[in-house]
């Protein structure tokens, strides 16, 4: 089996076959599609089955829903794949995804293959570039390249989801890699951790592959409120999986950096209570325990991010934040 992709599916049903028939139609055709049902209560079961009656490759495993996280996790666990894509449910590809990230990846033998991606607006059917998801300006100049050989803000240099990457799963297994079982935030660990630790790199700079949809409403929203801690929990795990592969001095200060961007992302991103409390979290305690409080202005790669963390440490909440525009 060349590829093996892990779906976590949960309650899909108004997107589900225009998913898997972008996979059917792939032309890689080696693969096996592992559909995790995470106790879904629409009809996305059924909508599974009577795909998996007509093809052999789809393999459905049910379980009560624990979350994204955990569904992946269960899903690695019957990959038998050289590769592993971990894609969601609500998205789709283009035919030639599998194919041209499987040929990079023996080409260059590489444990990671990145690849473009973008978003479409579910409300509108139109498309718009994601910008952000290679930073090419951070790119080694060699071909492949590690983790190590990336010069500076390596966590910036990808965004930290698996759906626009192809992973060696024999590089997955041997690192222990895993997805955090949390309700948002739960692929960050696994897709910074592999990349730090990666040893040959490649990245199809050019080629948009898959399609991400974007959805709007209130249960999305709802969802972000209850778990505005994930993405602390994720920045720890993180920071103790470096120590533990004695690679935190070596990427230390691109952490520091990437907690005050991704704290501030989280920040300007939610709404009140939760804006107020992280506010506060980040002020009296947070970025102490993230290692940022006691750089001086250099440190820093980006100043205007530097000024709001700044900002945040100097004034209470109730002067202005970032987000109300103190």
């Amino acid at each position: 089996m060349k590829v093996s992709i892990v779906m976590p599916v949960y309650d899909s049903e108004d997107f589900l076959a225009d998913s898997i028939e972008s996979l059917l139609g792939q032309t890689l055709t080696d693969f096996e599609l592992i559909c995790v049902n995470d106790g879904s209560t629409d009809s996305s079961l059924p909508i599974l089955e009577s795909y998996a009656a007509k093809d052999s490759r789809i393999r459905i495993i049910t379980r009560e829903n624990a979350g994204a996280g955990a569904a992946r996790n269960n899903g690695l666990q019957y990959a038998t794949g050289t590769y592993l894509s971990i894609l969601d449910a609500d998205d789709f590809y283009e035919p030639t995804m599998l194919e041209c990230s499987y040929n990079a990846a023996l080409t260059y033998g590489a444990d990671i293959v990145t690849f473009g991606c973008d978003f479409y607006d579910n409300n509108t059917g139109a498309y718009s570039p994601c910008t952000y998801s290679i930073h090419k300006n951070l790119l080694p100049k060699q071909r492949p390249f590690a983790g190590t050989d990336v010069e500076k803000d390596i966590f910036k240099l990808y965004v930290g989801w698996a759906w626009d990457k192809l992973f060696k799963r024999s590089f997955v297994e041997e690192n222990q890699l895993q997805f955090q079982e949390q309700r948002t935030t739960n692929d960050m660990l696994f897709v910074f951790s592999a990349v730090v630790k990666a040893q040959r790199m490649i990245t199809l700079e050019e080629d948009v592959l898959m399609h991400h949809r974007k959805q709007t409403g209130v249960g999305l929203s709802v969802t972000r409120e209850r778990s505005w801690m994930c993405f602390y929990n994720a920045l720890l795990a993180l920071r103790q999986q470096l120590i533990d592969w004695n690679l935190y001095d070596r990427f230390e200060k691109d952490f520091v950096n990437y907690s005050v961007h991704f704290s501030l992302w989280n920040l300007n991103t939610l709404a009140e209570p939760t804006h107020t409390l992280l506010y506060n979290k980040l002020r009296n305690e947070w970025f102490k325990k993230l290692g940022v409080v006691g750089h001086t202005a250099g440190y820093f790669y980006n100043k205007y991010e530097f000024g709001e963390y700044e900002k945040i440490m100097k004034l209470p909440v109730d002067w202005g934040s970032p987000a109300k525009g103190g």
